[in-house]
Order: structure tokens, then C-alpha cells, then sequence
């Protein structure tokens, strides 16, 4: 509830909608992103369904925190990661700012940072953390591999 001006009717009129469903939940949000064309897509509190819980798309999305320092080291790593795949049309590398936004889906444990999850687009209601590996490319694409339901299989370069 967020009223502009609090009384009693207000208070009346906001359980009733409550009572009948009405009510839509308000989801903390950045702004959604103007231009998301980078090799890491950002995602926002209002665009987290529409990006993570895209069924058309395997999804790699890292939770981080500004402040945090393990999320500013594997920034570098993490560009690295999306620039690896920004060739896969089914494959999205996302990074969210957890401090900012909701996540709408209670899948999706955020308790430390980073935390980071893998979505693949047949089971998006199950998704996999990524853990006891280093954060850095080889075992980050490693995890990728292991997962993703429809890579195109070329061979990387020597």
C-alpha cells in the first residue's frame, strides 16, 4: 500500500481490493535498462519473468550486491563469460543487482553474494545453483555446458 494521502477510507477501500484480489504486488525495481544490448543482459525487479523465466531461453543469471567484493572480482569474468556466448540464441547471460530489486520467484534463494543460478528453459521452476566450483571462465563455462539444453556445438578455437 502506498497511499498518497492515509485515512480510514483509503484504509476501507485498499482491504476491500485486497479481500476481492484486486491488488497487483508492487516488486522493487530499477528502472528497466534502455539499451540491454551488452554481452551480460541486466535484469530488473520488472523484467525478471519476461528474461529469467523466458521459457524460450536457458538462462545463467548472477544475483550480485555493488558493495560486495567477490562480485566486483568476478565482474571481469562474468563480461568474459557473456562475450563467450553471445553467439547462442538460446542461451542469456544476466546479471541482477539483489540489493535493488525483487525476485519474483521464490526459486531463486538469494542469501549471500554472488549467487549465481542456472535456468534452463524447460524446467525454469528448478534451478540449479552453481556451487563449490571457482568463479572463474573454465569452471563457469564448464557449468553452462553441463546444463544448457541446446547449445550449437562448435568447436572453440586453439
Amino acid at each position: 500500500m502506498e497511499p498518497e494521502e492515509f485515512d480510514s477510507d483509503v484504509l476501507r477501500q485498499f482491504v476491500l481490493a485486497f479481500k476481492k484480489g484486486k491488488l497487483k504486488p508492487i516488486v522493487k525495481s530499477q528502472p528497466v535498462p534502455k539499451n540491454n544490448k551488452g554481452p551480460v543482459k541486466v535484469v530488473v525487479g520488472k523484467t525478471f519473468d519476461t528474461i529469467v523465466m523466458d521459457p524460450k531461453n536457458d538462462v545463467l543469471i548472477e544475483f550480485y550486491a555493488p558493495w560486495c567484493g567477490h562480485c566486483k572480482k568476478l565482474e571481469p569474468v562474468y563480461t568474459e563469460l557473456g562475450k563467450k556466448y553471445k553467439n547462442e540464441k538460446n542461451l542469456v547471460i544476466a546479471k541482477m543487482d539483489a540489493t535493488a530489486n525483487d525476485v519474483t520467484s521464490d526459486r531463486y534463494k538469494v542469501e549471500g553474494f554472488p549467487t549465481i543460478y542456472f535456468a534452463p528453459r524447460d524446467k525454469k521452476n528448478n534451478p540449479i545453483k552453481f556451487e563449490g566450483g571457482d568463479r572463474d571462465l573454465e569452471h563457469l563455462s564448464k557449468f553452462i555446458e553441463e546444463h544448457a539444453t541446446k547449445l550449437s556445438r562448435t568447436k572453440e578455437e586453439l
